[in-house]
């Protein structure tokens, strides 16, 4: 049994987002092909995550925090670590994802956690995990911008994969088949 954790980036309601659209019927798909796997559903909205204070820094930069699993910002860092695979439902807005993802991201890359520092630099500890995400590009010169952001900023962790997935209307055949390599079977 696999740990899928599906979070959601997008303020608007699951009707109104074409992001949503697309991520929810890949979820809906992958629980049909994989019935044992659990999905843990994240809505970073619902949750109020917000950027971190110079308080909050400070606290998450002790070696061993108090209340580790229970604590406020590290348990988003532990649900992180403990997931298999990750769907990221985003839109791509101004260029870039939207200061609640990377708000999020703050709250996961944590020192002793998902991933330590060595002589050699920065090493991840959530190897050999995979990660889809699912959102609204209108060109191929904007995807690959896209995708190379999301790459510079999950690299560290490390996962085996990441794949971003957009409508098939807005590329080219080839761009497709290319870009969708994770499927809905769990691999």
């Amino acid at each position: 049994m696999g740990k899928i954790l599906y979070i959601k980036a997008n303020p608007k309601e699951d009707g109104q987002s074409r992001t949503f659209k697309i991520s929810d019927s890949f979820i809906e798909e992958y629980k049909k092909l994989n019935p044992d796997d659990e999905i843990i559903t994240l809505d970073l909205y619902k949750e109020g995550i917000s950027p971190l204070s110079a308080k909050q820094l400070d606290e998450i930069r002790v070696p061993n925090p108090e209340g580790g699993k229970d604590h406020p910002i590290l348990k988003y860092a532990y649900q992180f670590l403990e997931a298999d695979k990750y769907v990221i439902a985003e839109p791509f807005w101004n260029l870039s994802i939207p200061a609640i993802l990377k708000a999020y991201i703050d709250y996961i890359t944590i020192s002793g956690i998902t991933f330590k520092y060595t002589a050699q630099g920065p090493v991840g500890l959530c190897s050999g995990k995979k990660a889809c995400c699912k959102g609204i590009l209108r060109n191929a010169n904007i995807f690959y911008s896209f995708k190379n952001i999301l790459i510079l900023i999950f690299n560290h962790l490390p996962l085996i994969s990441l794949d971003v997935i957009s409508p098939k209307s807005s590329f080219p055949a080839s761009i497709r088949r290319e870009k969708t390599t994770l499927s809905a079977r769990g691999t």
